[in-house]
């Protein structure tokens, strides 16, 4: 990427149909525009993308996806949770290296006249970039939503959009297009069906109506629950934990209580840092603490996110000199590792989702799961090289004397690999069974998990029959051989 990065969030109002959503991202989908996270949402009816990219090329990419929203979604018909005035409802750009907010400015103005020619959606400007005062204030242009904005476009002058003419596209509505700093959209979940406890709770806390610096809110009804959802527009000086903690305070005089929170699209890992510190009441706590922060410090951000080379590339490297260990049985404890991590990240990204609930307990379950396996694979990484070099060890004492230990030896060779590809025959079967009951968009993940635990298995048992065949020559009586045989074929129905 660029070291010029522009982030932008655009909301757009369907949740429910995930080839609508599709087609949308799939607009977007230009050179020099990375797709970052995507969150859909039924009972709110509306999708949250999250794409990074170059100035020129996210400008670009953002008016495709508005112009297609526009071709697909008719608010003539949709209804959700959250207030809407637009297929496309807000087009935020955020500034995140190498631009300002002056420029993310000059691109919303930019973009906003582009959806009205191309799209014949009229525009609104919003927050940094708002043309008035009041129109800083997202709540203020779409008060009424899109019924209320296309019964006064034409006729009250405050209702005149930024870039267009006064009439709404008919079945897309208007959009909001603007610049501001980072937002974090969190919701918090209360041990209620009353909807009024969320809405007063939501008037306590946004500071529209003496609430929070920074905080705006509403209270809907989700999933059978009262939810206060929030916008937090400056994590830095309004905390997230501090407006948990007032939520909750809140509540507390209604008898009711926060039964979990979400977070909808992607937060500042400076914000969790916050919340931390703040939780632990650890005395010494900065962020220089963090294993991660320090490594990144010290090695010139090698080790921070998107540096995942620096992890890999010395385990790469030492499977290319040329010395016997690390061998193919390291690297197939490596590939099994890499499958349960992949599947593990799979289904905690689809636990405690509002589509995947049913499978709450079988997620749960394999993620527990895929977590042992996962160390045991790692581990078996070393443990492999450690057993082939006391192997080597035994066979130099045998020239030496008869009980040299090469029985032992060759056995513990044999059944570290038996046990990685029994292990990771296990990933296999869990990752195959996640695919019904996680995120359908991520099964290319699961499709690579698969085929990374297949390739551990396959390597692990060329390993363990290696290993046989010498010991068939040295111990022909051990009663391992034909044990660790029948384990073998019972790995035979691996999934592919």
């Amino acid at each position: 990427m660029s070291s010029a990065l522009v982030e932008c969030v655009p909301n757009f109002s369907e949740g429910r149909d995930a080839a609508k959503v599709d087609a949308i991202v799939e607009a977007m989908r230009i050179p020099g525009v990375h797709l970052l996270d995507r969150e859909m949402d039924a009972d709110h009816n509306r999708s949250v993308i999250t794409i990074v990219g170059e100035r020129e090329a996210i400008q670009e990419a953002a008016i495709r996806g508005v112009g297609k929203a526009a071709e697909l979604i008719d608010l003539t018909v949709h209804q959700g949770a959250h207030p809407r005035m637009g297929a496309a409802d807000v087009v935020p750009f955020i500034p995140i290296e190498g631009v300002t907010l002056e420029d993310c400015i000059a691109m919303a103005r930019h973009v906003g006249a582009e959806i009205w020619k191309r799209c014949q959606v009229p525009v609104y400007l919003y927050e940094a970039a708002a043309t008035t005062p009041e129109r800083q204030n997202l709540e203020y242009i779409r008060r009424g939503q899109f019924e209320g904005i296309r019964d006064e476009i034409a006729t009250v002058a405050a209702r005149k959009p930024d870039f267009g003419d006064p009439r709404i596209h008919p079945t897309a509505g208007a959009t909001v297009v603007g610049a501001r700093k980072f937002l974090i959209a969190y919701n918090v979940f209360l041990s209620t069906p009353d909807v009024d406890v969320a809405k007063r709770i939501a008037k306590a806390v946004r500071y529209s109506s003496g609430g929070l610096r920074f905080v705006k809110a509403a209270g809907f009804l989700v999933r059978g629950l009262a939810q206060v959802s929030m916008n937090l527009t400056d994590f830095e000086q309004t905390p997230i934990h501090r407006v948990f903690e007032f939520v909750k305070r809140e509540a507390a005089r209604y008898g009711v209580l926060p039964v979990s929170s979400e977070i909808v699209g992607l937060v500042p890992r400076a914000a969790l840092e916050q919340a931390a510190e703040w939780y632990l009441q650890a005395e010494n706590f900065d962020s220089s603490l963090i294993l991660e922060n320090r490594l990144a410090a010290v090695t010139g951000g090698k080790m921070a996110v998107g540096g995942l080379r620096a992890g890999v590339e010395p385990f790469i490297e030492q499977l290319a000199a040329p010395t016997a260990t690390p061998g193919g049985g390291s690297a197939a404890a490596a590939s099994g590792a890499m499958a349960a991590g992949l599947a593990f990240m799979v289904a905690s990204m689809s636990r405690g989702k509002k589509a995947y609930v049913q499978y709450e307990t079988p997620l749960s379950e394999a993620i527990a799961r895929l977590a042992t396996l996962r160390d045991e694979l790692k581990a078996a990484i070393d443990a492999d090289a450690e057993a082939f070099n006391l192997l080597m060890q035994a066979y130099k004492a045998a020239k030496q004397s008869e009980d040299c230990g090469v029985a032992a030896a060759l056995r513990q060779a044999a059944s570290v690999p038996l046990g990685v590809a029994e292990a990771a025959a296990a990933v296999a079967q869990i990752a195959d069974r996640l695919q019904a009951i996680t995120n359908p968009r991520m099964s290319s993940d699961l499709t690579t998990a698969i085929a990374l635990a297949r390739a551990a298995v396959e390597g692990a048992r060329a390993n363990v029959a290696i290993n046989l065949e010498s010991m068939q020559q040295d111990a022909p009586q051990d009663p391992f051989i034909d044990q660790a045989r029948q384990r073998l074929r019972a790995l035979e129905d691996v999934p592919s």
